[in-house]
């Protein structure tokens, strides 16, 4: 596996590849220093650092980078899949998702799938919010969630 770290708005944010595809986004809380057989390769992965750049100055809605879910059930696949669909801007229910993808007795379980997004901010699972409009859960934190949610509703500027 390839990656990068990159630093953000919501902290330093790991980037993880294989020079084809993006296989996950963590954010850092804590320095990072690489796993065994794991080499640091910002070329590779500078796509991807350059539209979330662009993301966090307001410049890019959306992100064209291909995508790798190598863990994870199918529930969670399509999930996951259903969170790329939600606009820019936009939030819905964890019950809008689950009807959404076609099981609308499933908010729970597409809860617990969100929480597993191994790609969040470009797998946007922080658009997905409580039924009464409250924000929950995000596995980066709620202040993170916050801070995502204000910029796309153009209530703060990271620029």
């Amino acid at each position: 596996m390839l990656y990068d770290v990159i630093d953000s708005p919501i902290r330093d944010l790991l980037l993880i590849g294989d020079g084809e595809a993006l296989h996950g986004v963590w954010m850092l809380d804590r320095p990072f220093g690489g796993r065994d057989g794991w080499t640091r390769d910002a070329a590779a992965l500078r796509p991807v650092a350059e539209q979330l750049e662009q993301y966090f100055a307001g410049e890019r809605t959306g992100f064209d980078v291909p995508l790798a879910f190598d863990r994870g059930t199918p529930f969670q696949h399509d999930v996951w899949r259903a969170l790329t669909e939600i606009p820019y801007g936009e939030t819905i229910s964890y019950g809008e998702l689950a009807r959404r993808i076609g099981r609308p007795d499933r908010a729970r379980a597409v809860g617990a799938a969100n929480g597993q997004n191994p790609i969040p901010v470009i797998v946007p699972c922080h658009r997905v919010i409580g039924a009464d409009g409250s924000l929950t859960g995000f596995g980066g934190g709620l202040d993170r969630k916050r801070i995502l949610l204000a910029l796309e509703s153009g209530q703060l500027s990271l620029a």
